[in-house]
């Protein structure tokens, strides 16, 4: 069975991650994603969940990375700078393979810039923010309905790859409200707890180990240093440092097909935008103006690990569109895997792409 509602996008981000069993949220305030946070400290006390206003987002990482040892789905909710301050701790969670989810609703930067309005350009920081080798999913949603969809899946993939997963969304998503279609019940990949006699950090054959669930009866040690199986302190071995390196990033990447998930739009076109977040918005509208099936539309719904399998759908393709609210970040992504021209159309200042402006832009490379 499912009801209808009328949400606004960070609304549904709180609902979603609540019917996924998230049942502990540290965050602090930030604009443009303040109404997240909100909506948990109402919920989660009523749910038997956990709600800490924590005094920074370096501690709310922290408070998160913890309460997912105890076992919980848990998740913070942050913007622009309170996200650039949770690097370090996204850097120990990735080490540490941390199931948790971030939601960034992201907003013009870079440092205070503009906390009322739209940008996309924190893509290349969520991948790369924190120091070292590391890989990360990332979710991009561009409706209300997947603000709700695709928090709820984070929290599998978290489970399912022990790492941290983004929800990458935007102020216009983040703010805008829709009717969206909400199901009674919401599937949940339990988390795969470590088997009995094997060590903490011992993979399986996808990379990834079980769980020794603190509290559980596990003899486990959790660091940030270089560690071997046993998860103790290794840090001047250059093997076990490789090794181990090496596993966090192919856990991710090699499950690149797996993770995946996109829509492929006339993939005879010549001409192709690549879209993710609110430019979907745009280059939807500008495909249902022109229903002649001669524009091409990869539209992105995981951008991290980029799924450059997808661009080789559009064999005929002599041109790539990439309208995002940053620079050009994916755009640049975008180049490294094709042979032909690809167009970056950037807009900055909170402002969405119109009609008109990429349809100039097809029209410029005729």
């Amino acid at each position: 069975m499912t009801r209808l509602e009328f949400w606004q996008g960070n609304t549904a981000c709180a609902e979603g991650a609540l019917a996924a069993g998230c049942r502990f949220f540290g965050g602090y305030p930030i604009t443009p994603s303040t109404e997240v946070a909100e909506h948990m400290a109402v919920k989660l006390p009523k749910m038997n969940g956990v709600f800490v206003q924590m005094e920074d987002e370096i501690a709310s990482m922290a408070a998160i990375i913890g309460a997912s040892w105890t076992g919980a789905r848990a998740m913070t909710a942050t913007s622009g700078p309170g996200f650039s301050l949770m690097m370090e701790n996204i850097g120990y969670a990735a080490m540490t393979e941390t199931p948790c989810v971030i939601v960034n609703i992201q907003r013009g930067g870079p440092s205070t810039g503009q906390p009322t309005m739209a940008a996309q350009g924190d893509m290349l920081q969520c991948r790369f923010g924190s120091h070292g080798d590391y890989s990360v999913i990332a979710l991009c949603p561009a409706s209300v309905q997947e603000m709700y969809e695709l928090t709820a899946r984070a929290f599998d993939l978290a489970d399912r790859y022990r790492v941290p997963v983004f929800l990458m969304a935007d102020e216009i998503v983040g703010h805008m409200r829709e009717r969206i279609t909400v199901p009674d019940k919401v599937g949940q990949t339990p988390r795969r707890e470590l088997d009995r006699g094997v060590l903490p950090f011992q993979p399986d054959a996808d990379l990834v180990p079980g769980f020794a669930t603190f509290g559980k009866g596990y003899g486990v040690h959790v660091t940030g240093l270089t560690h071997d199986e046993r998860g103790y302190p290794c840090a001047t071995n250059p093997g076990v440092h490789a090794a181990l390196v090496r596993r966090l990033v192919d856990k991710i990447e090699n499950a690149r097909t797996a993770i995946a998930d996109y829509d492929i739009i006339n993939p005879d076109a010549e001409q192709v935008f690549v879209a993710y977040g609110a430019p979907v918005r745009t280059v939807q509208q500008v495909l249902h103006d022109r229903p002649d099936g001669m524009i091409g539309f990869l539209r992105l719904r995981t951008v991290w690990p980029f799924p450059e399998h997808s661009l080789k759908m559009f064999k005929n393709a002599k041109v790539f569109f990439i309208p995002e609210l940053n620079m050009g970040q994916i755009a640049r992504e975008i180049e490294r895997h094709v042979k032909v021209p690809v167009v970056s159309l950037p807009k900055l200042g909170g402002d969405l792409h119109t009609p008109p402006e990429l349809v100039a832009a097809l029209e410029a490379h005729r």
